[in-house]
C-alpha cells in the first residue's frame, strides 16, 4: 500500500455577487440580522444555464492545471453533490467528457455537506489499496437551485461554487502514516440517522433546501470538537500542532463556536470563506482550502483539518498536508 496525498487544487464561483443588501430587498432581513446571526456578508449565485457540471469541470481543470497532469493521468473522478439535476450521466462523467479524461473510473457522492471529506477519504483509500495513482475529488453546488427565496432563515445562507483536488500517490515514507510530511491523514467518519431530518433535501423534482437550525448549532458544537481531536489523534498529531482548520462554512458562529474548545495556536489559520461565499454545501470544503492555499496564507506541507458535518447526519475530517 502506497500512501496519497493532495497535489493540487482548484476552485471556481460564478460571477454575480448577492449582497445581504440585495437580499432585504427579497424577505424580512438586513445586513445587520444575517451578519450577527451567520456572519455571512456576500454569496454567490450561478447564471440560469450555468450548471453544477459547468462549476465542478472549472475547478477541476483549474487544480489539473496546477498539478501539471495530463487529463489521461486521471484513474478516478468522484464528484461530491447533492444539487446535480442529471442522474445519468453523473457529473463525475460529464467532467470527464468536458477535460478529456479518457478512461477513469467516475462516480458522484452524495454526503450533503461532508460530501468533499467524504470523497476525498474514498480517493484516499483508492489510491492506497493501489487502484488508481490520481484521482480528482470535486465538490460542487448549485444551491441556488433548491433555495426557498421566500424563507429567510434559508435563503440568507446559501451560495454556489466549487472546489476540487488532485490526490496522488505516494511512497508510504512520505505519506502514509498519518498526515505524513505531504500525506492524507486517516479519516473519522459517521453518521446519525436518527437525527437524519436535521439538515434536507427532499421531495420532487424541485426540492428546497431546508434544516432545524438551532438543532444542528447544538450538535455540531457539542459533538465536532471530539470528532476534530480524534481525526488529530489519528494523524498522530494534537490540535496544537495544526496550521490551519478548514470546517464545513455552515455558519460563522458554528466555526468559532467548535473552535473555541479545541486547543490551537494563536496562529493558526482559520478558513472564515462563509463571509463572502456563503454555505456551498459539498463545495465549502475545498473551496476554501483551495483560496487560502493560492493565497500562501498556510505553508506548503503544514497539517491542516479539514472537518465537514451535513445531511445524514454525516461527518466526515482528516488532517491533510498542504500542497
Amino acid at each position: 500500500m502506497s500512501g496519497s496525498r493532495i497535489a493540487a487544487l482548484g476552485h471556481y464561483q460564478p460571477s454575480r455577487v448577492l449582497t445581504n443588501d440585495e437580499l432585504s430587498t427579497m424577505v424580512d432581513t438586513s445586513d445587520e440580522w444575517i451578519r450577527r446571526r451567520t456572519g455571512i456578508a456576500t454569496r454567490r449565485i450561478a447564471a440560469p444555464d450555468e450548471s453544477v457540471t459547468d462549476m465542478a469541470a472549472a475547478a477541476a481543470g483549474k487544480a489539473l492545471a496546477s498539478a501539471g497532469l495530463r487529463p489521461s493521468g486521471i484513474d478516478l473522478i468522484t464528484v461530491a453533490t447533492c444539487t446535480a439535476i442529471d442522474r445519468c450521466p453523473s457529473t463525475a462523467a460529464q467532467v470527464a467528457a468536458r477535460l478529456g479524461i479518457p478512461s477513469a473510473v467516475a462516480y458522484d457522492l452524495n454526503n450533503g455537506c461532508a460530501g468533499f471529506t467524504t470523497a476525498l477519504a474514498g480517493a484516499d483509500h483508492a489510491v492506497r489499496a493501489g487502484a488508481a495513482r490520481h484521482a480528482l475529488v470535486i465538490g460542487a453546488e448549485k444551491m441556488s437551485d433548491v433555495t426557498d427565496w421566500t424563507d429567510r432563515g434559508t435563503c440568507v445562507l446559501l451560495g454556489d461554487g466549487a472546489g476540487a483536488a488532485v490526490v496522488s500517490a505516494v511512497e508510504e515514507a512520505d505519506g502514509a502514516e498519518g498526515a505524513g510530511r505531504a500525506g492524507i491523514g486517516p479519516v473519522v467518519w459517521g453518521s446519525d440517522p436518527t437525527r437524519a431530518d436535521a439538515v434536507r433535501l427532499v421531495g420532487d423534482w424541485h426540492p428546497h433546501f431546508a434544516q432545524e437550525g438551532q438543532s444542528v448549532f447544538r450538535w455540531a458544537t457539542g459533538e465536532l470538537p471530539a470528532i476534530a481531536r480524534e481525526a488529530c489523534r489519528r494523524a498522530g498529531l494534537t490540535p496544537a500542532d495544526l496550521a490551519g482548520v478548514i470546517t464545513h462554512q455552515a455558519n460563522l458562529r458554528i466555526i468559532e463556536a467548535v473552535l473555541r474548545q479545541l486547543d490551537l495556536r494563536d496562529d493558526v489559520v482559520i478558513a472564515q470563506d462563509v463571509v463572502e461565499s456563503g454555505n456551498t454545501s459539498a463545495a465549502s470544503v475545498p473551496l476554501a482550502l483551495s483560496k487560502l492555499t493560492e493565497r500562501g496564507d498556510i505553508p506548503s506541507g503544514a497539517p491542516v483539518l479539514l472537518l465537514a458535518f451535513g445531511g445524514g447526519l454525516s461527518w466526515a475530517g482528516q488532517v491533510v498536508a498542504c500542497p
